[in-house]
């Protein structure tokens, strides 16, 4: 249950992301107005990332870095932020730059009125997708728009990692993903049949322009289908 003045905790899965991290920061220090804290999930000390955030962190205490305590990948990365987080609402965020943070404020302030899952919305209107692979946008978009309709699934975007969930949703679930970003979705899925709480605002993610992504479509593409037609049927 949400109550005033809870720190927002911004989860940063990251994976050599030198390059990006001093303007994600920057992003997320003069967009972001609601108090927070930024935990940033690296997988292994030799991470090019550890440093930058190192040094940024002797001027702005609010910068954690937390090894990834569940095994490598984005998914353990996701999880184990989780872990680290006792309480309050969480925001999963990349850093990559690719969610447009602007929308952040909003999406606290749904929390605070008793929301337990805000979701980035590429699909509702105001939202925009701008770049990535034109195969992986589309079935995005079907499988978002298709759950809202056909279901009446409270956000057009179901497979945005872009959401705000409380700590209680995700207390509340038994996550079975194994592979990566498809997570998000089985959360969503799952707290809509739980009867949770979701609210959607409209957000834009733009393709990366530094560092290579980590998004593995033919990989995860049956993970997604699983939750997909769960929610369906």
């Amino acid at each position: 249950m949400a109550t005033s003045s809870q720190l927002l905790w911004i989860i940063v899965p990251v994976y050599n992301e030198a390059d990006n991290f001093p303007a994600l920061y920057k992003e997320i220090t003069t967009k972001i107005k609601t108090p927070h804290k930024i935990v940033v999930v690296y997988d292994y000390d030799e991470d090019n990332t550890v440093p930058v955030v190192k040094k940024q962190q002797k001027s702005d205490k609010r910068l954690i870095l937390h090894k990834n305590t569940r095994g490598r990948g984005v998914l353990n990365a996701i999880l184990s932020g989780f872990d680290y987080v006792k309480s309050g609402p969480m925001l999963v965020t990349m850093a990559d730059l690719s969610d447009e943070l602007d929308v952040v404020d909003t999406m606290y302030d749904l929390h605070q009125k008793g929301a337990d899952i805000v979701c980035g919305s590429r699909y509702m209107k105001g939202g925009k997708q701008i770049g990535g692979p034109l195969l992986k946008r589309s079935l995005s978009r079907i499988a978002g728009v298709s759950l809202k309709w056909i279901r009446g699934f409270p956000t057009h975007d179901v497979t945005n990692n872009f959401k705000l969930y409380d700590k209680s949703v995700i207390d509340d679930i038994e996550i079975e993903s194994s592979g990566g970003f498809e997570v998000a979705t089985e959360i969503t899925v799952k707290a809509f049949n739980q009867h949770k709480k979701i609210e959607q605002v409209p957000s834009t993610w733009r393709d990366r322009t530094a560092g290579e992504s980590n998004f593995k479509l033919w990989r995860w593409l049956p993970s997604y289908l699983r939750w997909y037609f769960k929610a369906l049927f």
